[in-house]
């Protein structure tokens, strides 16, 4: 299996600034994530790429933003690289995808007993073992607020769930998190809050509900 990530409108850009925000991770770990796995090991043993640089960081696409998290999930219960590449390498194999962990049927077949994890394929099953309690509570809020196109792969991301008015669109804005159906971003709305616009005024001027000027504000507050 052979994939070149490349720049393409659509998928979506993203910084490890930007992934750290959107997930509410830690820069450092994310940092770390993507050089170990992305452009070290996935990059040596699938001889592809999947990062490019924009001005002095490293930028990759959505759907690699939808790995990283269960990738980091499987790594914080103590499973091995050498078992992570394994697997993401037979899935990618079993589902023909270059990608994986943002596969609906993937994500949605991880069963724990505690240590083992478990993927329910049609050519079976697939096991690994971690060395620490696995976070499956954290896979499943992921997957309810993920968003799945007509083959099955991610394609929108609600970081406050789905009954919340912040989408992550790869089609819209580069990727960046907008506003329900607007282009606005949160942050334009949360430097308004912060410069003391009261949420009611805020709302007007945009031509949008209060409701989602305080998502604005909560998701704002909340990726800081």
């Amino acid at each position: 299996m052979n994939f070149e990530s490349k720049l393409q409108i659509g998928s979506g850009i993203y910084t490890i600034a930007e992934i750290a925000k959107i997930l509410s991770l830690p820069y450092a770990r994310v940092n770390s994530w993507i050089n170990k796995y992305w452009d070290n090991t996935f990059y040596k043993e699938l001889n592809s790429s999947y990062t490019w640089k924009v001005e002095r960081s490293k930028a990759v696409d959505f759907y690699t933003l939808v790995e990283l998290y269960i990738l980091i999930l499987l790594g914080e219960a103590g499973v091995s690289t050498r078992e992570i590449i394994k697997a993401r390498i037979e899935l990618s194999k079993v589902y023909d995808t270059p990608f994986p962990f943002a596969q609906k049927k993937i994500i949605e077949s991880i069963k724990t007993d505690g240590k083992k994890i478990f993927f329910k394929t049609n050519n079976g099953t697939i096991s690994l073992d971690g060395a620490r309690q696995f976070q499956i509570d954290f896979v499943k809020v992921f997957f309810k607020n993920l968003e799945f196109d007509n083959e099955f792969m991610a394609n929108k991301f609600y970081p406050l769930g789905k009954n919340r008015r912040i989408i992550v669109d790869p089609t819209r804005q580069f990727g960046h998190p907008v506003i329900g159906n607007t282009n606005i971003y949160p942050e334009t709305l949360y430097n308004l809050h912060k410069a003391g616009e009261p949420t009611k005024f805020i709302a007007h001027i945009y031509e949008i509900g209060e409701k989602e000027v305080l998502d604005a504000i909560e998701y704002c507050k909340k990726a800081a």
